[in-house]
């Protein structure tokens, strides 16, 4: 009785019960978050630029 138990909970079709997925609408970026973005890209071509730099002095 308990092994039939355990396979029908194992075997229970649970994604039936789950609501339907929704898709998050996209938002548009804020100034703030460009800004802040344009700043992480220059550190990051930055910091290219350093590693390049010293691997060429090597």
């Amino acid at each position: 009785m308990t092994r039939l138990f355990l396979f029908l909970i194992a075997f229970a079709p649970v994604s039936a019960l789950a609501e339907a997925y929704d898709r998050p609408i996209p938002q548009a970026q804020s100034a703030t978050a460009e800004f802040w973005f344009f700043m992480a890209s220059l550190t990051l071509l930055a910091a290219l630029g350093a590693v390049g730099w010293l691997v060429k002095k090597r």
